[in-house]
């Protein structure tokens, strides 16, 4: 385990982890931040990875509740924070069988799919199609799957944009509420990472390390965020989730090799 610390290859790796995760959780491209675990994974087990990560996403949700209070929609926190907590539930009890790989296979799958239908629509439409109407139902599916997802990963983002994404809020409210949603998804999953023992002495070192990357990035992303028009900001989202999508289903499907 020291030798990871005074590995430099775990620095070539993990800076640009979580920068980008730092840019994300700022709004800047929501999915990119999903990139940080697998990265991660180049140079340790996905399990430490997603240890060494989730003190380092609890600091960049302070920055960015603080960047965007005020900002987000109650209702969809109202749907989906129950379906969440039902998501991590079922992580936490699932833990020992649930493997890393088989999350991003099903999470990408899902995710290739959503954008799919989202190209269908804005072709059909000939440009953004319009805001979908709330569902609960839908809400409390999707973000159960997303609390699950990120409890096991980290990579509960796409199933919370499948659900949040075709109500075409602001993207300002749509980050906003982002926010307040994966802040309290990742404080609740202190609980059970710290049962399964995912923390010790040398993750959290590691952690606090990169620590000070967390909020001049999350900043970064903000700031970009709030100069970005719709137009922009949707298709650029939706192009980054269908990237992140590939990566997850390629690196699951080559793991099964």
């Amino acid at each position: 385990m020291h030798d990871l610390l005074s590995d430099p290859w775990l620095y070539v790796f993990a800076i640009p982890a979580v920068i980008l995760v730092g840019l994300s959780k700022g709004g800047f491209g929501g999915a990119a931040g999903f990139i940080g675990v697998p990265l991660m994974a180049l140079v340790m087990p996905p399990v430490q990875a997603a240890a060494i990560l989730l003190p380092i996403l609890i600091l960049m949700d302070v920055v960015s509740l603080w960047t965007w209070r005020g900002v987000y929609d109650k209702q969809t926190l109202v749907d989906m924070i129950p379906g969440s907590m039902i998501g991590i539930g079922i992580g936490w009890l699932t833990a020992a069988v649930v493997t890393a790989d088989m999350v991003r296979l099903i999470v990408g799958a899902l995710a290739i799919i959503f954008v799919g239908q989202w190209v269908y629509k804005s072709i059909r439409h000939r440009g953004l199609p319009a805001a979908a109407p709330r569902n609960r139902i839908a809400a409390t599916f999707w973000s159960t799957i997303s609390g699950f997802t990120s409890f096991v990963a980290h990579v509960g983002g796409p199933p919370f944009q499948v659900y949040v994404l075709p109500l075409r809020f602001d993207p300002k409210v749509m980050t906003g509420t982002a926010a307040i949603f994966f802040a309290i998804t990742n404080a609740v999953k202190l609980i059970p990472y710290f049962a399964l023992g995912q923390f010790d002495a040398t993750n959290l070192q590691i952690s606090l390390v990169l620590l000070p990357l967390a909020p001049l990035a999350t900043l970064a992303g903000a700031w970009l965020v709030r100069r970005m028009r719709p137009e922009v900001f949707y298709p650029f989202t939706y192009i980054t989730v269908a990237i992140v999508a590939a990566k997850l289903v390629w690196d699951s499907i080559a793991s099964f090799q």
